[in-house]
């Protein structure tokens, strides 16, 4: 988390339930109000369906106790509340048990179009809808397993498979391109430049280039990479993501086409 922000992570009391405030509640009601209303021809049926699974429009900030219940109904998948950001080594080995790790906290109104750390509206309205879909909840528990079994040398190249898919990723459906990654469906900026605007540039997803491409965390993504199928997410598990690794780290990053961070 950068030092300057003051976002404390919420703790649950003895029977797991986080205290928010009403300001809190209506901040998450107004950010899924805007969001849900924009996504509706733009991101794929499984994460609207998974929207609907998790009811999620109830006008205060969902409790994690019930996104878990609901999540482990459909896919067995569940949800655990930590610190905006752990270590890669803990959020892979949640990943590997079955676990979203989930911040607690929720922005606050003069950051509601933007933030750079994750919150509880990006992580549960972003990544748990999709995760009441078989296959790719499949593809995030066995990338949890991968991720623990190669180490942390490998961390910084998984994160960039998790990035241009779990984050930023798109889907060509029968009703044409859709968005699925999470840090799309969650941001109205991400959102229009992914499905309106459409200046970034748009890449059939492929695991040695998605290696080898460098990203930002705090820019609207230039650059989107597009599966044809959750089954074919999930397939990248089967491949040896380990030796692609490694012939990327041999074969050098693709210069980036962003410009870089001022220090």
């Amino acid at each position: 988390m950068p030092k300057e922000s003051t976002y404390i992570a919420k703790l649950p009391d003895a029977d797991g339930i986080y205290a928010y405030t009403a300001e809190e509640d209506a901040i998450w009601s107004e950010l899924y109000a805007r969001q849900i209303a924009l996504l509706a021809d733009k991101a794929c049926d499984e994460y609207l369906h998974g929207v609907k699974t998790l009811g999620l429009d109830a006008p205060r900030v969902p409790q994690l106790k019930d996104v878990n219940a609901r999540l482990m109904q459909a896919t067995g998948f569940g949800v655990e509340g930590v610190p905006a950001l752990i270590a890669p080594s803990k959020f892979f080995q949640l990943l590997s048990e079955g676990k979203f790790p989930l911040a607690t906290f929720i922005r606050r109104r003069e950051h509601i179009d933007y933030i750079e750390e994750p919150d509880i509206f990006h992580e549960v309205f972003g990544h748990c809808p999709l995760l009441t879909n078989a296959a790719y909840a499949s593809f995030v528990h066995r990338f949890g397993e991968n991720a623990v079994a190669l180490g942390k040398d490998y961390s910084w190249h998984l994160f960039r498979i998790f990035w241009f898919t779990v984050e930023f990723g798109l889907i060509n459906t029968d009703k044409g391109r859709r968005c699925y990654g999470a840090g799309i469906v969650s941001s109205p900026n991400e959102t229009r430049a992914a499905m309106v605007e459409k200046t970034s540039e748009f890449r059939p997803f492929d695991l040695m280039t998605v290696l080898r491409t460098p990203y930002r965390i705090d820019i609207v993504q230039p650059i989107y990479y597009v599966i044809d199928s959750f089954a074919d997410l999930d397939a990248i598990n089967d491949e040896d993501i380990g030796a692609a690794i490694r012939d990327a780290k041999a074969l050098g990053d693709f210069p980036p086409v962003f410009a870089a961070k001022a220090s």
